[in-house]
């Protein structure tokens, strides 16, 4: 290890022996060193390889002295601490500005993140969580002459975890934004980052849109000098904080009003005025040039004449009078519980050339954050050794508690004084707070004025006459006073809150409800310095109920360069920030101290005498418990309620074997539980067992029986068939022999006749031959067409073929009679349903053969229409009842949720005057809507179930919008509600419009729903999915 990682075991120590620990470890990138349980970070001003994966898993579940000093320990620590032990945490880094608190904080976030749990919910709360940082330092810093990347606002976030510590959210609190930056940047500084983002990095069509030119030169709210900023991409920038808005739940339209808005802030910067003299002689305003002002108005959808009278006239209210006044041109261009571990980002201590309210106000901040790590660290710990009876020799330091009285005492403290002089009736100007403070501070020894009546001032020329100059625990801070006044009341005229809650833009609306006129409070508002007051007081009160984890920042120099580690600065810090008496408390001191009854709950496993239970005094169980564990007396003592331990090696041996006893209690609750769980499945199975093989037994025997009764039936089948066949050959030997005497006969009595007319049958033979052949052709045509004639079906096209060509028109005349005759017979099988029901499927056929994929799907389906036997089913009496007309159609279909896209399941009822949505599983009536209210029906091309019911505009039922429904059997549904409508003769037949891209109006709101091809999530079957507020996209599996 380079030099001494825990500044406790620096030997000898002094001042100049711990600056030069501090250098060596610096010099050798070791920029993180130890007091005890506090880490100090030297800002190294470049990247360091020490913040991989790899180093996180170093140090995760390590104890904090195990590793070289990291702030992952610190974190990992704290974090551990708060799983296991249920102690709310805090971190507080502190230091001057550029010391690199926001940094550590990302560092701190990024560690916890990474350690915590896994999973859908809690990835998506930790990348929430990390992605806030990008938003708030693109709104809240700016680059100044100390640090490119400067906090212009205090954060606090207190990040909330469960009984696993798995992070379930966060809460942020900002303090103190520095306005004035907006309008006004030193020399060397800059504007707010999220300006220059903007402009570097939107695409030109967005610029566009928000009216903006990428020249920075053309804004007056943003400084030239310094526009650009050395290793910082701002275009990369902008593209990240887009990104983060949208993780952290930013909608894309609430993303463009708040770039709208910025928009508009760089508009305003522009906007310059002229005096005009009215016929009173009173002094007012004009827009010179009125471009910017009109694009402004556009941005945030005022009328311009309403925002240009409040920036030029003001309303004063008397009782119940007003009073319109104008504006010169200075005043217009002026105006459950859960585990909490809180993160604390506040800006450091400042120094500038020229220091105003802003510089005092984070200067308070940063005594009060002084005061507690003096009281936490120093005072109290001191204290609680000598209030519980442990040996302790009080070592000195100095308490900035004197300058935080100066600053806040509510009667002479200079917050109240400035407050009071804000509301003090008469002329009230920064030179009459600074005679204030000149009559009533002028002996207190941290203040310091050249008009005080103190004379050792008189002849300070360093102290011009209008500042004031306060001794403060990181030094000397010299205050300029103008503009006290006017930034501590923080006014806003009412004219312009009211111009603005007058906008068509959400975002301005809610950023002025002042402005509502059913909101206006003659009352004054608090002053920023009481607000800024009253939440440092808040912050402290919520970290002093948190067990504290510090981080003390030091910057190296004032150059914000690496490698340079100026000792004389070092030294300083190291000097205010009490470093040095932190050491000398830590090394005669205890690491760790904790109360009877804790301690003993917490250790009570580790020795059989307590465990389970001590029904002793808690103190002597303690005593019991470090005597069996063999602790050496010399490192631990014990006080009047609490028992402290010196050294943090004790106190790791202690979790350690905590640890191994709670395993080993886990193992034999596990052995239990195991061991029961087996009996009790050993039961069931044996339980199956008898009762599969009675079964078994069972289907045995009836397979035996059926194998017998088979064989038996084989016997009888072939006894019956040898006796069949004995009868029918004597049959056919008696027939044969009547057949054969029957023909002998015949041949005689033909010999007999043609002998007898041989003489007639000479004269006539051919043509009688002739017609014989002719007749016998024909019979033989009729009894072949009779054997071979086709089937009854009437969709059955074949036909025997003909054997001669001349009984051609015969041989088709008779194949069109019998198609004929054979349809006659197939119609007269139908009964009255089943003729309405071919009926709708010719309907069917005509509305969407050829035009959609679901339609020859459907054609094997009969079309059945009472699904759910809404009229026999008990648990649909209900809504039988609340039904009057018969129920032509009843099914379960799915109600699409524009919000989401997801299907809500409903009971779909069709009679012949109405349709009726119901919720499937009480039967209330959700909806319900006449048919003469239907304007269309939209479907697609594809073979999916999505209809929408498109009702007319301005009819009863079109309040709520139009119905997006999904069902199987859609073609069903439109058939009979087309057939309704085409039965009506008060109305025009409904419109069944088939496209892949539809429009739906829901409510007030048109949303385009649009099919298309591909893999949905549920398999084979459409999901909906929505893109944004305008669009809801189907997915279709793709048809074969």
């Amino acid at each position: 290890m380079i030099g001494v990682g825990d500044m406790v075991l620096l030997e000898p120590l002094s001042e100049d022996s711990f600056l030069e620990n501090l250098k060596k470890r610096f010099d050798h990138n070791e920029i993180y060193t130890y007091i005890g349980s506090v880490v100090i970070s030297v800002n190294p001003y470049r990247s360091l390889p020490i913040y991989t994966p790899e180093k996180v898993e170093e140090y995760r579940n390590r104890n904090f002295y195990e590793l070289s000093p990291h702030i992952y320990a610190l974190a990992d620590e704290a974090y551990r601490s708060l799983r296991d032990q249920d102690k709310d945490q805090c971190i507080l880094i502190t230091g001057e500005s550029g010391a690199g608190k926001t940094e550590a904080s990302k560092l701190v976030m990024s560690y916890v993140a990474a350690v915590c749990g896994k999973g859908q919910e809690v990835n998506k709360v930790k990348e929430q969580l990390l992605q806030s940082n990008p938003v708030l330092e693109a709104f809240g810093n700016a680059k100044t002459v100390r640090n490119d990347n400067s906090s212009r606002f205090g954060k606090y976030m207190d990040i909330e975890f469960d009984f696993k510590g798995d992070p379930l959210g966060g809460v942020i609190s900002n303090y103190l934004l520095e306005k004035s930056r907006v309008v006004k940047q030193p020399r060397g500084e800059r504007n707010f980052h999220v300006f220059y983002q903007l402009l570097s990095g939107a695409s030109d069509e967005t610029l566009k849109k928000l009216k903006l030119d990428r020249d920075v030169s053309k804004y007056n709210y943003l400084c030239l000098d310094s526009a650009s900023v050395s290793g910082v991409d701002d275009a990369a920038n902008f593209r990240t904080v887009r990104n983060a808005m949208q993780i952290v739940g930013f909608m894309e339209d609430e993303v463009q009003s708040v770039l709208q808005l910025v928009a508009a802030v760089l508009k305003l910067g522009n906007i310059e005025f002229k005096p005009e003299s009215r016929s009173n002689g009173l002094d007012e305003s004009r827009v010179k040039d009125k471009n910017d002002l009109k694009e402004m108005c556009e941005l945030l959808g005022i009328e311009q004449s309403v925002l240009e009278r409040a920036f030029s006239y003001r309303t004063v209210e008397a009782k119940s009078e007003k009073v319109s006044t104008t504006l010169n041109v200075a005043q217009a261009q002026a105006k459950t519980r859960h585990k909490v571990m809180g993160v604390l980002d506040i800006y450091g201590f400042e120094i500038f050339e020229d220091n105003s309210f802003e510089q005092f106000i984070i200067n308070y901040c940063n005594e009060k954050l002084q005061q507690i790590f003096i009281e936490l660290t120093l005072r109290e710990e001191q204290e609680e050794y000598i209030r519980e009876g442990i040996e302790w020799t009080n070592i000195e330091y100095f308490n900035n508690a004197v300058i935080c009285d100066l600053m806040e005492n509510n009667q002479n403290g200079i917050l109240a004084m400035l407050d009071e002089e804000c509301l003090r009736p008469g002329t009230v100007t920064d030179e009459t707070f600074l005679d204030k403070l000149n009559t009533i501070c002028a002996e207190h020894q941290h203040f310091e004025s050249r008009l005080s009546k103190n004379s050792k001032f008189l002849t300070d020329h360093s102290l011009p006459h209008n500042c004031f100059r306060i001794q403060h625990y990181a030094g000397k801070v010299l205050y300029r006073v103008e503009g006290f006044v006017d930034k501590n009341n923080d006014l806003l005229y009412r004219d312009l809150s009211q111009a603005m809650y007058k906008a068509n833009h959400n975002l301005i609306k809610q950023l002025f409800p002042e402005g509502s006129p059913a909101k206006i409070n003659l009352k004054r508002p608090p002053t920023a310095g009481f607000q800024f007051k009253a939440s440092v007081g808040t912050l402290m009160r919520n970290l002093q109920t948190k067990n504290p984890n510090y981080i003390r920042c030091i910057k190296p120099n004032d150059k914000k360069a690496s490698h340079i580690f100026t000792e004389s600065l070092v030294c300083h810090q190291v000097r205010y920030l009490g470093l040095m008496e932190n050491v000398r408390v830590r090394r005669a001191g205890y690491a760790f101290r904790q109360a009877y009854e804790a301690c003993l709950e917490r250790y009570k496993m580790l020795c059989k005498k307590t465990w389970p239970h001590w029904k002793g005094p808690a103190r002597q169980g303690v005593e019991v418990l470090m005597a069996d564990l063999k602790v050496p007396p010399e490192e631990y003592s014990y006080g009047r309620s609490k028992i402290f331990i010196r050294n943090p090696r004790t106190l790791f041996f202690l979790e350690e074997r905590r640890r191994q006893c709670l395993q080993d209690l886990a193992a034999l609750i596990q052995k239990i539980y195991r061991g029961w769980k087996c009996r009790r499945q050993f039961l069931l199975m044996k339980k199956s067992q008898v009762v599969v093989a009675a079964w078994y037994r069972r289907y045995a025997q009836e397979k035996k029986y059926k194998k017998i009764k088979h064989a038996t039936t084989v016997m009888q089948s072939y006894a019956r068939g040898w006796q069949a066949r004995k009868l029918l050959r004597q049959l056919k030997h008696q027939k044969r022999c009547e057949e054969a005497a029957t023909t002998i006969a015949a041949y005689w009595h033909g010999t007999q006749v043609r002998r007898e007319y041989r003489k007639f049958f000479r004269a006539n033979a051919g043509r009688k031959i002739y017609n014989f052949t002719v007749q016998r052709i024909i019979q033989k045509y009729f009894l072949n067409l009779r054997k071979n004639l086709p089937s009854m079906s009437p969709i059955d096209k074949s036909w025997p073929t003909r054997p001669y060509s001349f009984l051609d028109g015969v041989h088709t005349e008779l194949r069109r009679i019998f198609h004929l005759w054979r349809c006659k017979k197939y119609r007269s099988q139908f009964t009255e349903e089943k003729k309405a029901v071919y009926e709708e499927k010719l309907e069917a056929s005509e509305l969407f053969k050829d035009k959609k994929a679901l339609y020859p799907s459907s054609v094997s389906q009969s079309f059945k229409g009472d699904y759910l036997e809404i009229n026999k089913n008990p648990k649909y009496q209900k809504l039988h009842s609340a039904v009057d007309e018969k129920v032509l159609l009843a099914d379960t279909i799915s109600k699409i949720n524009r919000a989401n896209g997801k299907g809500t399941p409903r009971i779909f009822l069709l009679t012949k005057k109405s349709v009726v949505l119901a919720d499937q599983k009480t039967g209330q009536v959700k909806a319900s809507v006449p048919l003469l209210d239907l304007a269309s029906v939209s479907v697609s091309k594809q073979s999916d179930g999505f209809f929408a019911l498109k009702l007319k505009e301005g009819s009863a039922s079109a309040v709520k919008g139009d119905f997006l429904l999904s069902s199987e059997r859609l073609i069903e549904i439109i058939t009979k509600l087309y057939r309704l409508s085409a039965a009506n003769a008060e109305r025009v037949p409904l419109s069944v419009d088939i496209s892949d891209e539809f429009l739906v109006q829901f409510k007030n709101d048109k949303v385009c729903v649009k099919f298309i091809q591909g893999s949905p999530r549920n398999g084979n079957s459409a999901s909906c999915k929505r893109k944004n507020n305008r669009l809801l996209e189907v997915s279709v599996p793709s048809t074969p």
